[in-house]
């Protein structure tokens, strides 16, 4: 591609800032203005806050948007630094994206685990993000959608299938990748209609189909319901499910949410444990590795950002049958030491600066990483919990996906 001569980086209030870089810009990059946030890059500790330091990215395959010479747009994508770049313990935050910070002032009574009755957010999280109810104009394209179920082990389990056309080709042949998702909610809140739009956003710039569950939610039912149900939709999938869709067994990859983060960092573990068929990858967005009691975001982010971090602990008690402590390797994979994270599929870790799960988030892609597994880290330091489905509001955020959509062909297709 031409070279690139400048730089705009979408930071705080989507406000593009110019910057230069030099001759290996692999290594690091130089702002004509401040030293903050390339979109999903942030400064190491020891980098500059003043003009004309130099900000070397923690991120992997990091995108760059620029103009060449002509002025025609470009991108530039940074090759991955996971080998030479360790991942911290915490993230950073730098301003709100006004687009999200617009989003939650027109819908100041939407929250996640608020100090209502968790019904009540049920039905406002459907009014707001329900397929149905998002702007014609905002939702998403996608080539087709099936609804279909599998009987699973606690009854029928209704999936979502969202085929690309960016992916038909793959289908025909056997060769397609499929992403099983199990949305986030805090375990309790949430369904399909809510996440789709995004999906469809994430299934086409993939070209992996892409099953989004309803599972079973709590505190109806609990723990290990849903992991129970995760295990059959994999082997249904990795099987005859799969061979039906054009799937191919050793493309299935799966990935969630918040809580579904949670969910598929933890049906990782115990496919590992029961020795069964690995995932391709697992795919955590600000997952819940474990409970925050105890990090600087979850101080920072107590209140105001969607996510309420003290009703996390509300709906932990949701999940949580008694008797099960909150210690468990398949409730909190985030605690668990380096030496029994070995051995895992690839993981790609997606956080978020204002969100009260940022830091547990940063702190288990780091243990994947020195426990010796290929790791993906992004940090968007100017968003929130719950991006994946706020595209239709955000163009930020629809970039956040396209990030996702990145590493999910990478690991699906091997490119």
């Amino acid at each position: 591609m031409p070279a690139l001569h400048s730089v705009y980086a979408p930071r705080s209030g989507e406000v593009a800032r110019r910057c230069a870089y030099d001759s290996t810009p692999t290594t690091s990059l130089h702002w004509d203005e401040d030293a903050e946030s390339v979109f999903g890059i942030r400064g190491s500790a020891s980098a500059g806050r003043g003009p004309g330091h130099w900000v070397r990215p923690h991120v992997s395959d990091a995108s760059i948007w620029g103009c060449d010479v002509d002025g025609r747009v470009q991108m530039q994508v940074l090759p991955s630094m996971s080998a030479q770049k360790e991942i911290p313990t915490t993230g950073s935050r730098s301003q709100l994206a006004q687009s999200i910070s617009e989003f939650l002032k027109d819908h100041p009574d939407l929250h996640l685990g608020g100090e209502g009755d968790f019904h009540a957010e049920r039905q406002h999280h459907e009014q707001v993000f329900s397929i149905h109810n998002v702007p014609k104009d905002k939702v998403n394209s996608i080539g087709d959608v099936e609804f279909t179920a599998l009987r699973g082990p606690h009854g029928t389990i209704p999936v979502r299938v969202l085929y690309p056309k960016s992916g038909e080709d793959k289908k025909k042949n056997g060769q397609a990748a499929g992403l099983i998702y199990f949305h986030g909610g805090g375990y309790t809140v949430g369904s399909v209609d809510e996440f789709e739009n995004g999906l469809r956003l994430l299934a086409e710039e993939s070209g992996a189909q892409v099953y989004g569950i309803d599972y079973r939610l709590a505190p109806e039912h609990r723990f290990p319901t849903q992991l129970d149900e995760y295990n059959a939709l994999i082997d249904w999938l990795q099987g005859d499910g799969g061979k039906a869709r054009g799937v191919h067994p050793d493309r299935v990859l799966g990935g969630g949410d918040s809580a579904g983060g949670n969910m598929t960092a933890a049906i990782t573990l115990r496919r590992m444990d029961e020795k069964k068929k690995p995932l391709a990858a697992q795919i955590l967005l600000y997952p819940e590795a474990r409970i925050p009691f105890d990090t600087p975001a979850a101080e920072e982010n107590n209140s105001g950002y969607y996510l309420e971090c003290n009703g996390i602990f509300s709906f932990a008690d949701h999940y949580l049958p008694r008797g099960t402590p909150p210690s468990h390797r398949y409730i909190s994979p985030g605690i668990q030491s380096i030496d029994k994270l070995k051995g895992l599929p690839p993981a790609g870790v997606y956080t978020s600066g204002f969100d009260p799960l940022g830091d547990v988030g940063v702190e288990y892609a780091s243990k994947l990483r020195k426990a010796g597994n290929e790791v993906e880290w992004r940090h968007y330091d100017n968003m929130t919990h719950g991006w994946l489905q706020m595209t239709a509001w955000s163009e930020i955020a629809a970039r956040a996906v396209k990030d996702v959509a990145k590493d999910v062909r990478k690991w699906g297709y091997a490119t």
